[in-house]
This record gives structure tokens, sequence and C-alpha cells, in this order.
């Protein structure tokens, strides 16, 4: 077996008589699809073109095989096949389903199919592997009008061969090459990456905001420490959230007091009320000047 190219390959190749062997379960599923075709008697005679040598070259161009096949006739038949291909928009979906496992790139980039592939598929809803042989698209050259004709059957069989050796050979027919697909992946992978670490950092400052915000509650206010503190007030205040406004008439901190507890004096018992009233003359006074005192200051 020749390969030129592992995206546009030419392949020139026949199988043993032992056929394709122990195969890894992707090539086994791609067989499934041809040894489902009923015409069992066309698929005997697929496979001793395959086997004798008949299929004369393979290309993997891109999206489709062109192989030529030789029958009957004096020249090979021309074949064609290919698969139908996800577009952008279902790569994207299928691409943010495989960073989502580092298992799965790990095994494609050591050449492995995960066998759970197509969950990262079904994201776009699609599929890597065809599910039935219709699926598969094919032309061939030759005067049979059953598709597939045993020509185009051959190819299959060696197309299994080639899936065994690369299997990113299936990504390819659906759009995807291997180089592609792993620049994209690990583009991808940045992406995640990048996301993760932001919301780390996010998380770490709110987490710091909530530390310091936790710090300051459990702090005691100022004045707690310092009684004295009750009694300051060293901001400015508003000249448009203050009413500076006299007591009401006759009102006095004695009256906003209640009764003081002052002791009687059998002898003198006019004494405490005269004390009262010069308590209460003082503090109408001195209010008034706290009046003056303050609509000074105000301007």
């Amino acid at each position: 077996m020749t390969n030129s190219n592992p995206n546009n390959a030419t392949i020139t190749t026949a199988l043993s008589d032992q056929g394709l062997g122990q195969q890894p379960w992707w090539v086994e599923q791609w067989m499934e699809l041809i040894n489902s075709y009923r015409f069992k008697k066309r698929l005997e005679r697929a496979w001793t073109y395959a086997r004798e040598g008949n299929v004369t070259s393979i290309r993997f161009e891109g999206r489709r095989v062109h192989a030529r096949v030789q029958g009957t006739g004096e020249d090979p038949y021309k074949v064609k096949l290919w698969l139908d291909v996800l577009n952008d928009e279902d790569w994207e979906y299928v691409l943010e389903a495989l960073t989502q496992k580092a298992r799965w790139s790990a095994q494609l980039l050591a050449g492995i199919m995960p066998a759970d592939i197509e969950r990262a598929f079904a994201a776009s809803g699609r599929r890597l592997f065809p599910f039935k042989l219709q699926e598969v698209r094919s032309e061939c050259s030759c005067p049979d009008k059953a598709n597939p004709c045993k020509h185009i059957s051959a190819i299959y069989f060696l197309m299994g061969d080639r899936f065994s050796e690369d299997p990113f050979v299936l990504f390819q027919l659906r759009g995807r090459t291997r180089v592609k697909l792993l620049a994209d992946l690990a583009e991808q992978r940045r992406k995640v990456l990048a996301n993760i670490a932001k919301a780390t950092e996010n998380a770490n400052e709110i987490e710091s905001k909530e530390a310091i915000e936790n710090e300051l509650l459990c702090q005691p206010h100022p004045a707690v420490v310092d009684p004295s503190l009750w009694w300051k007030y060293e901001g400015n205040l508003n000249a448009d959230l203050v009413v500076i406004t006299p007591a009401m008439e006759g009102d006095t901190g004695l009256d906003s007091a209640g009764e003081l507890p002052f002791a009687e004096e059998p002898r003198f018992p006019e004494s405490r009320q005269k004390f009262l009233n010069h308590l209460h003359i003082q503090g109408q006074a001195l209010a008034q000047q706290a009046m003056v005192q303050a609509m000074a200051s105000g301007d």
C-alpha cells in the first residue's frame, strides 16, 4: 500500500485471502454498512475484486473518494464515494463537545477513535458514522444500475482498511481534515481554559470582596471604643437637609426630661418650685441664644 498524503492519498492495494482480520471497532462499524447489503452474490464478487487487485487506485481528495476498478471491460470503471458534510455551525457544536472531555482529544491525538465519539456529534444532531448504507453517496461509470454495484462495494472493503490506518479519514469525509480538526480542537481548548481562568479570577475577586466586607462588619463601631465620639459630629451639614427651628412655645429641655427627683425641704417648701422656675427661665434663654448662634453659623 502506498500513501502519498494523508489528506489527498493515492492507494493501490489488494486484500489478503484472510481479509481485514481483527480490526478496530470503528472499522467494524463501517464494514457493517456494506455487510447489510442484501445482494450477497454481488458482495462476494466485490470481495474478490478487492482481494485480487482489481481496484487499481483509490484517492482521498478532500471530502470525496475517487477510485478506479477494473471490471470485465477494457478500461477501469470510475468510482466516486462521499458522505454528507457537516456545516460550520454543526462543527462548532462537535468541537465544543469534544473539548469538554480531555479523553476524547487525547485519544484522537493518539490515532484512536473514542468508543463514544457519537456522543460528541449528537450535540449537533448529526453523526460521524453513516447510520445506513443509503447515507453513503456513490457513483460508478459501469452499466450496472444497482447502487452500490460490485465496483463500489469493493471500495467499501478497501476503505475499511484505510480507516484502520487513519481514523481521521472519517472526519475528512465529514468536512474536517486531520490538520484542521486538531487545530480547531487546540483553539477551542484555549478558549475553554481562558474562560475557566476568567471565571476563577472573578470568583476570587468576589471571595476577596466578601472577606473584606465580613471583616468590616465584624469590627466594632469607633464610638464603642471611644464613647466621647457619641457627642461629636465633625462632618459638614448640608444646608438643604438641616432645618433649624425654635422650640415650641414654653417648651424647654426640662419639659422633655419630665419631673426631676429633687428632695423636698420641709422648712422651705417653696424653694423647690423657685429653683425649677429659675431653671426654666435659664433654659429658655439658653435655647434662644443657641438659636441665634445656629442661624449665624448657617450663613
